[in-house]
């Protein structure tokens, strides 16, 4: 038994990482502490004002365990780790995990490329980025590589030279085929100069280059190349127009600020490089329920910089953060330069803030009513059913179809709503094992009468094992069933229930002659819907989804057993043999029923394969 007095006690004054624990064992929070022993004695103290959140933390602690470091920054990396690997409920969380864009220059080949990258890495290529947009990387590379005809291939050059011919890019004009011999090694590295260049933002040269390579081949009646030079003119103009924030100290630097309502939270960060302000992005915070502004900037900083591979010279941020000489300690190790964290107060760097602050406020206000709009599709369309049926508390949804073609290969599905969004994962298929032939009834009654029986059995075990938290998808029963028909249907689901003795509400979903969802059967009546309401859409998209489920589990047993064939179990009998059977018998019952000389008959079939059938199958009862 861990007794927290007792433990609290036994803490060491030295820099550490604390992790508490609940009573299922699960980590819900994780801390760094200059001093341990001060630290984690304080959460235990009455009556100092932490916030109900601290406090309904506090109270969901069973147990802490700690990690002793030598400094506070090894603490500041090993608390990122760990929030990272565990995601605790009560830390402030970075809910987006996205991986920038880079543009590439191998400078440690002879014959350099540019290429794109998701990764830094230190192999004496040289690094452009991070870029917001791959799709805009990509064309930027593109651009490059037509302009300055740089080679694309991985072959190993000088060593590969003149062992295959040029490739298509040669013959387009859009690389100069140093494979070839086409360009000297100073030629080539005098284009990647260029590129260099243009990658820095240095346009001016590449524009009167182009301009002059235009009127050249207009006077000399080049008409193509001046079309060409026409449009890569029109392009670099393009990429040099959207430089449209510029800083005089050509630093690089990300530019960060947050808006937050008390539930919410939205981090944006711009980044500018060489003082130009190249792209933007915003991040989505989680767990931020009372936490104070300058703590979410602080775990926003920590938990992002620990995952980019690029780390600039300056942060600029909206308001002080606590730690800041750690953070710049740890930033600086990271980087291998020096980092500054700076909170600018007047003059255009705060007007940046100012302007990143205000498009996380817009993101955010736009955000919540993007929420409101997916609530009202969602939750909001599941009260309206609900209340069209006079049930007051609905979650869960379970929607069920059949699916056959002339009985072959009998399926059910079993598709979960839960708060209007599908549940996939608990989601299941069902091969029907005692219903031959087009009977949906029967087909429906079995698939129910497995469905609750193996939930009643879930549910049995996990009372003897005491447990209460996890629930299996059969375990949990739905607060309303959907069936895909009318009164039928609605019939067969009341009657396993009647039988397994569960009292669950069923509904029918009823389509007309269109075969287009028209309205819901419950209680011995039809109850019609308004079609422009959120509840009848969500009445069709469940209808189509279980039908959707259903037809693909269907197709996937017809696959295979177009693949799969008694016949392949046969000694002699292989693809070319059991096709030319199916053509002349059309069904394994036919095959089955022929006698010797019938199956001898058949073309590519001899007599001693013949024999061979017959006796598979006459020996075979079950077959």
């Amino acid at each position: 038994m861990f007794d927290i007095q007792e433990e609290l006690k036994k803490l060491p004054n030295c820099p550490g990482v604390y992790i508490m624990h609940d009573e299922m064992d699960n980590i819900i929070y994780v801390g760094k502490a200059v001093n341990l022993h001060n630290r984690v004695r304080s959460y235990f103290r009455k009556n100092i004002g932490r916030g109900p959140q601290i406090d309904k933390m506090v109270s969901l602690i069973s147990r802490f365990e700690y990690i002793v470091t030598d400094s506070e920054l090894e603490a500041l990396v090993l608390e990122n780790n760990l929030i990272k690997e565990h995601s605790p409920k009560y830390n402030t969380l970075l809910k987006d995990d996205k991986t920038y864009p880079y543009i590439k220059v191998t400078m440690g080949e002879e014959y350099p490329r540019v290429l794109f990258s998701r990764q830094m890495k230190k192999d004496r290529s040289r690094y452009f980025g991070p870029y917001t947009s791959a799709a805009g990387v990509k064309d930027t590379i593109d651009l490059i590589n037509k302009l300055y005809q740089l080679r694309t291939c991985n072959r190993n050059l000088p060593k590969e030279c003149g062992n295959d011919r040029a490739c298509l890019n040669y013959h387009i004009k859009q690389c100069m085929a140093p494979c070839q011999g086409g360009i000297t090694k100073e030629q080539y590295q005098e284009q990647v100069r260029k590129a260099l260049d243009f990658l820095n933002g240095s346009y001016q040269d590449t524009l009167k280059e182009l301009e002059q390579k235009m009127k050249e081949a207009s006077e000399k009646l080049e008409f193509e190349e001046a079309i060409r030079c026409r449009d890569l003119y029109n392009s670099v103009k393009q990429i040099a127009s959207r430089q449209k924030i510029t800083d005089s100290t050509l630093e690089d630097k990300d530019v960060i600020a947050l808006a937050a309502d008390g539930q919410d939270a939205v981090v944006q960060v711009f980044f500018v490089r060489d003082g130009k302000l190249i792209g933007r992005e915003h991040f989505y915070m989680k767990h931020v329920l009372e936490t104070p502004r300058a703590q979410i900037l602080l775990d926003f900083v920590k938990q992002f910089y620990a995952g980019t591979p690029y780390i600039p010279r300056e942060l600029m941020l909206q308001e002080e953060i606590e730690d800041t000489a750690v953070i710049e300690q740890w930033l600086s190790k990271r980087k291998g330069g020096r980092v500054y964290i700076k909170v600018p107060k007047i003059g255009s760097k705060e007007k940046l803030v100012e302007l990143a602050a205000k498009n996380a406020m817009l993101v955010l206000s736009q955000d919540k009513e993007r929420i409101r709009r997916e609530e009202g599709r969602t939750i909001g369309a599941v009260k309206e059913i609900g209340g069209l049926l006079g049930i007051p508390q609905v979650t869960r949804m379970e929607a069920y179809d059949i699916s056959n073609i002339s009985g072959f290969a009998n399926v059910g599905s079993m598709i979960v709503y839960e708060k209007g969004k599908p549940k996939r994962s608990d989601y299941r298929k069902f091969r029907i094992k005692t219903v031959s032939g087009p009977d949906d009834y029967a087909c429906m009654k079995e698939v129910l009468t497995r469905r609750f029986l193996h939930g009643i059995e879930e549910q049995k075990e996990l009372a003897d094992k005491e447990l209460e938290k996890e629930f299996g998808s059969f375990t949990k029963f739905p607060d309303l069933l959907l069936m895909d028909g009318g009164k039928g249907q609605v019939n067969i689901a009341l009657q396993v229930l009647e039988e397994l003795h569960l009292d669950i509400p069923v509904c029918g979903m009823v389509k007309d002659d269109n075969h287009n969802t028209r309205g819901l059967y419950y209680n011995n009546e039809e109850i019609e819907i308004d079609r422009s309401s959120e509840g009848f859409k969500l009445i069709t998209r469940i209808q189509d989804e279980a039908h959707r489920f259903a037809i693909e589990y269907h197709r996937s047993l017809r696959s295979k057993a177009q693949v799969k064939s008694v016949l392949d179990e046969i000694p002699g009998v292989g693809p070319a043999r059991r096709k030319a059977l199916m053509r002349c018998f059309k069904s394994i019952e036919e095959i089955k029923n022929a006698d010797v000389a019938a199956l001898a008959g058949v073309d590519e079939i001899p007599e001693s394969v013949a024999k061979g059938i017959y006796g598979f199958f006459h020996s075979n009862p079950i077959a």
